[in-house]
């Protein structure tokens, strides 16, 4: 007799102590693992995926896989009330000036009974270029390309969605994210240049780590319909990034060029980063949020990552 992927999860929730809140994943990346590590034994978590080849990790990671695709709404249906709280880490579609996977997600949510909270990972990028400036987030949003205009739509679908319906919204803009695996090795290894220093732009990063840490400290201390930075306390140009890593892995720094020549040489999505300069506030965070970071700046990190061998 053939029982449905479907009748299979929906068992599994009826049986499972009703006392364990459920958490739904959606967009079961590198940060979703770390923090279903954290998450795993306080409560049942479930993770929306259309690859079904990474069914097994995740259920080696404590996460009934659900199959599904944003792009796709009549696949989500299953997802109709199964969650107390909803992670949305998936990014917005590649095209277009809207993000329709939030607009498929929040359709399906808002049958049967609804989440308590949904926290969303967005991006720094909606402010654009603020020409250095300290930012914080009440700064006016002015996104300056097609990926970051599809974050600010999902954003203000989310946040007015949310005040409809009275669910807890939380919007976390994260800006660039490192970890051992996650350094720009290979760019220093082929000699990619950045800008030169009088020309540069400020850059913010947050340890993959202290991510999961911060999401896992929202859902006990955010407040509702807010928005918080996900930044660390390092002030760097982006060169200056790149310089620290090269120097603690022995690799020689990036060469440096002016901005017109980088115009003219490095492609459009590396350009996308380095034409925006801004200064992340983290205080609200902080504050609000009660964290303190594992690593407060980049220096921090490099100073315990493993090195690996960088034969090439």
């Amino acid at each position: 007799m053939y029982i449905s992927f479907a009748t299979c999860a929906k068992a599994a929730i009826l049986t499972h102590n009703h006392a364990m809140k459920r958490i739904l994943i959606v967009g079961c990346g590198d940060i979703a693992m770390r923090v279903a590590r954290l998450l795993n034994g306080h409560y049942r978590l479930f993770g929306l995926l259309r690859n079904t080849a990474r069914f097994a990790e995740l259920r080696a990671a404590g996460i009934t896989p659900l199959p599904g695709d944003l792009d796709n709404a009549r696949s989500l249906r299953r997802l109709t009330g199964l969650a107390h709280t909803v992670l949305h880490f998936a990014p917005p579609p590649n095209t277009g000036q809207s993000d329709t996977r939030t607009r498929n997600l929040l359709a399906v949510l808002s049958r049967g009974t609804l989440p308590g909270s949904i926290l969303y990972i967005s991006t720094s990028g909606v402010y654009g270029d603020c020409a250095g400036e300290s930012v914080t987030e009440t700064h006016t949003l002015n996104a300056q390309t097609a990926r970051a205009q599809r974050r600010v739509d999902a954003e203000n679908k989310i946040r007015s969605w949310a005040k409809r319906t009275n669910v807890r919204a939380i919007i976390l803009r994260v800006p660039g994210i490192y970890a051992a695996d996650r350094l720009p090795l290979h760019r220093l290894q082929q000699g990619t240049p950045v800008i030169m220093a009088a020309e540069d732009s400020h850059t913010n990063h947050i340890h993959a780590d202290d991510l999961s840490r911060i999401v896992t400290a929202a859902l006990r201390h955010a407040k509702p319909n807010r928005v918080y930075h996900t930044s660390d306390d390092s002030e760097l140009k982006m060169g200056d990034y790149f310089d620290s890593v090269a120097d603690a892995f022995g690799l020689p720094h990036a060469p440096r060029i002016s901005r017109e020549q980088a115009q003219q040489t490095l492609p459009k999505t590396l350009l996308s980063f380095m034409n925006e300069s801004r200064r992340l506030t983290n205080t609200r965070m902080k504050r609000e949020l009660k964290i303190m970071l594992l690593y407060s700046t980049v220096a921090d990190a490099l100073k315990i990552i493993h090195k690996p061998n960088l034969d090439i």
